[in-house]
């Protein structure tokens, strides 16, 4: 029996488009039906290997064959009236003593739907990703707004936090006079608006020097220095924080119909600071320090800042003060009470 005759039978059989070809002389030696199917000559013409084959560079496949032995490309043939991609793999062979390249074309459709669906997941997953890691920034970014750097990374860590003492934390009040007086207060959305430029400005401001916004309520605004690490001028600190609050009221007034008139006390003394809420975080401040802060605004006037005497001991090297009297204090006692005017130039900044 002949051999090459049951050989090529066998080539006729198989869905593997496969062909012997002269590779120098570009001819086609022997082709399997498939590959006439796949790579159909021209019409009325016999046609070289490389007129039927789309994208074939036949003297690059030369010098990689010489090279290499092998080459492989990918390629889009119509089969069926439908554009496939189909990869081509050609090697070196020796048939009846002379030198041949064997080519072989394989479909590679349901390879290239994997990989799409491979890439498809690939970029969604990164997409989520990303979204992901965004969403956790937004996060992240949203509780520092509530809570201090300190214990926002304890509460990540470790999913709680423990409440923490404070001797000395310098605290500042403000609350505005005649809030509900005033006219913009009847339109609630120009009302919200300026407030949120002012409260901005005052972030601003406390940021400036290294203190923490704690909370607003309704119209007052409450901030810390020394919570929860303290820098050894917190006092001072809180104090800058207060004559510049109070001149960026001035100058707002200056410029808007709507004057915004800010009462601030600031006192320094012990605190306990501590994460409240479970399904809603808030951060807060108690203690007998918070209590005389608050005494020291609602005891203060307009466009005043107001503090008592042992905060008074701890600024009167590096700020300008003014005595007012003594005056009852609920829950603490008699009291003498000092108005901050400036910074004593020396120590301005």
């Amino acid at each position: 029996m002949d051999k090459s005759i049951d050989t090529r039978a066998l080539l006729q059989q198989i869905h593997l488009a496969v062909a012997l070809v002269d590779i120098e002389q570009n001819t086609i030696c022997f082709e399997n039906a498939c590959f006439f199917d796949w790579f159909p000559p021209p019409a009325q013409e016999q046609g070289d290997f490389s007129d039927r084959v789309p994208s074939l560079e036949l003297e690059k496949a030369k010098q990689r064959l010489q090279a290499r032995g092998s080459y492989r490309l990918e390629v889009d043939v119509q089969i069926k009236g439908r554009a496939t991609p189909v990869r081509i793999e050609m090697h070196q062979v020796e048939y009846q003593g002379q030198a041949r390249t064997l080519v072989e074309a394989r479909d590679i459709s349901k390879e290239k739907e994997s990989q799409y669906m491979l890439d498809s997941y690939s970029r969604l997953a990164e997409k989520n990703a990303k979204a992901l890691e965004r969403e956790k920034d937004r996060v992240e970014r949203l509780l520092l707004n509530v809570m201090p750097k300190q214990v926002y990374e304890e509460l990540k860590n470790y999913g709680t936090t423990t409440p923490q003492h404070f001797e000395n934390a310098a605290i500042l009040m403000l609350d505005f006079v005649r809030f509900t007086d005033m006219q913009i207060s009847h339109d609630a959305s120009a009302l919200v608006s300026e407030l949120n430029d002012i409260f901005s400005a005052f972030d601003r401001i406390v940021e400036m020097f290294g203190c923490e916004r704690i909370r607003t309520i309704g119209d007052s605004y409450m901030a810390v220095s020394g919570v929860p690490e303290e820098s050894g001028e917190d006092t001072a600190n809180i104090a800058r924080v207060a004559l510049r609050m109070r001149r960026y009221l001035e100058k707002r007034n200056s410029a808007h119909s709507n004057q915004w008139r800010g009462r601030i006390g600031i006192n320094t003394g012990p605190v306990i600071g501590s994460l409240v809420g479970i399904q809603k975080y808030v951060y807060d401040l108690f203690g007998p320090g918070v209590n005389l802060a608050a005494r020291m605004e609602s005891h203060s006037e307009p466009m005043r800042i107001t503090l008592n005497q042992a905060t008074y001991e701890l600024l009167k090297d590096d700020f300008i003060c003014t005595e007012r009297g003594e005056a009852e204090i609920k829950g603490f006692g008699p009291m003498t009470l000092y108005f901050l005017e400036e910074e004593a130039r020396q120590h301005y900044r």
